[in-house]
C-alpha cells in the first residue's frame, strides 16, 4: 500500500465527515445559514479546533461575499489553503547527526497512546533505512510493557536492552546508552513509562532519565518526541502543554489514527505549541507508522474527486 493509501485509510473517519458536508454544498452558488452550520460542524467534529475552524469559516465567508463565480466546490481548495498555511512548518525531518555516539529518541506520553509499538515500528523503519538500531525497555512500571516491546523486538528482529519490573528507569536508560555506544548504534530509541500529565512525581522521573543520559552525551536526548492517541482529539493539545513545559518536547507522533480518530487534533496541537509532527500511526502493521506529509494529510482529508491540483479563482473587488 502506498503512501497516500495509507494516509486516506487511516484518515477515513474525518475524511467521511468533511465529504459529507463538502457534497451538499457541491454545484451550488449561493451558501444558506444551514450550509454554513454544516460545514462548521464538520470542521468541528474532526477535532481540528476553534481557532483553525474560525479561521476556515472566516475564509469562505470572505471569498463567497467578494467572488461572484463562487461554486460550493470552491470550498474544499479554501479549507486547504488555510489549513495548508496553519500547517506551515509542521513536517518533522529526522536527520542524523554523524558525531560517532548514538542518536536517542525519547518516546514519552500517557498511558495507552501507543508509546512502545511506535517504538518497534519507528525502529523497524530506521533499519528498513539501513540504520543500526537499539531499543530501551524504559518502562519498567507497567508488568506487560517491558515483554512486549520483547515481543516486538524478536518479531523484528531488533536489538533490546531492559531491566526487570520495578527497576529504576534511568538506570535501564544509562546501560541502553552504553550498549548502543559500545555497539556502534546510529539511534537508540527509549520506551519510556506512561504517566499522567498533571502528576509531579512521574513527570520527576522523566528529568531523572534525562540528567543520567547527559551524563554520557550533554546533548541527549537529541529528540523528545510525545506520543499522542489521536483519538483524545483537542485534549491532546492540554497534555503537550504541560509535556512540553516539563521535559521539553521537540516533536509529535500521532497514533491510533487508523481507529476513531477524526484526524485533527495534530492541526490544533501544532497551531498551539508549533512542534513538528514526525509520524503518523495509521494502523496496526509496522510498515504503518508512516512519516508526516502535508499534502498526503490533507489530500486524505479533503480529497478533490476533480482535481487535486485546482486553484481558486482570484477573488474579486
Amino acid at each position: 500500500m502506498g503512501l497516500f493509501s495509507k494516509f486516506k485509510k487511516g484518515l477515513s473517519k474525518g475524511s467521511s465527515l468533511l465529504q459529507g458536508a463538502m457534497i451538499r454544498v457541491s454545484g451550488r452558488k449561493t451558501l444558506s445559514e444551514e450550509d454554513l452550520f454544516d460545514l462548521e460542524e464538520a470542521f468541528y467534529s474532526c477535532d481540528f479546533g476553534p481557532d483553525t475552524t474560525e479561521a476556515i469559516l472566516a475564509e469562505i465567508h470572505s471569498f463567497y461575499r467578494s467572488n461572484k463565480d463562487f461554486r460550493g466546490e470552491d470550498i474544499r481548495l479554501i479549507a486547504r489553503s488555510v489549513l495548508t498555511e496553519v500547517l506551515r512548518g509542521s513536517e518533522g525531518r529526522l536527520d542524523e547527526v554523524s558525531n560517532g555516539k548514538p542518536e536517542v529518541i525519547c518516546l514519552i506520553g500517557v498511558n495507552g497512546s501507543g508509546k512502545t509499538t511506535t517504538s518497534a515500528k519507528l525502529g523497524h523503519r530506521l533499519t528498513q533505512d539501513c540504520k543500526s538500531v537499539l531499543l530501551g525497555a524504559c518502562d519498567t512500571f507497567r508488568a506487560a510493557a517491558t515483554e512486549q516491546l520483547k515481543e516486538w523486538a524478536h518479531r523484528l528482529n531488533l536489538d533490546l536492552v531492559s531491566g526487570h519490573h520495578g527497576a529504576d528507569s534511568a538506570a535501564v536508560a544509562f546501560d541502553a546508552y552504553t550498549s548502543a555506544l559500545s555497539k556502534g548504534c546510529d539511534y537508540l530509541l527509549l520506551d519510556t513509562a506512561g504517566r499522567l500529565h498533571v502528576k509531579d512525581h512521574l513527570m520527576d522521573e522523566l528529568s531523572k532519565l534525562k540528567r543520567v543520559l547527559q551524563k554520557r552525551d550533554d546533548a541527549s536526548p537529541h529528540h523528545s518526541w510525545l506520543v499522542i492517541d489521536g483519538s483524545t482529539g483537542t485534549n491532546g493539545v492540554a497534555q503537550a502543554k504541560v509535556f512540553h513545559q516539563k521535559f521539553g518536547l521537540t516533536g509529535l507522533v500521532i497514533t491510533k489514527l487508523d481507529g476513531t480518530a477524526k484526524g485533527g487534533a495534530l492541526v490544533s496541537i501544532y497551531r498551539e505549541l508549533k512542534l513538528p509532527v514526525y509520524f503518523l500511526g495509521l494502523g496496526e502493521q509496522p510498515d504503518d507508522l508512516q512519516p508526516f506529509s502535508i499534502d498526503a494529510y490533507l489530500d486524505s482529508l479533503l480529497p478533490d474527486q476533480a482535481d487535486s491540483t485546482a486553484v481558486l479563482p482570484a477573488k474579486q473587488t
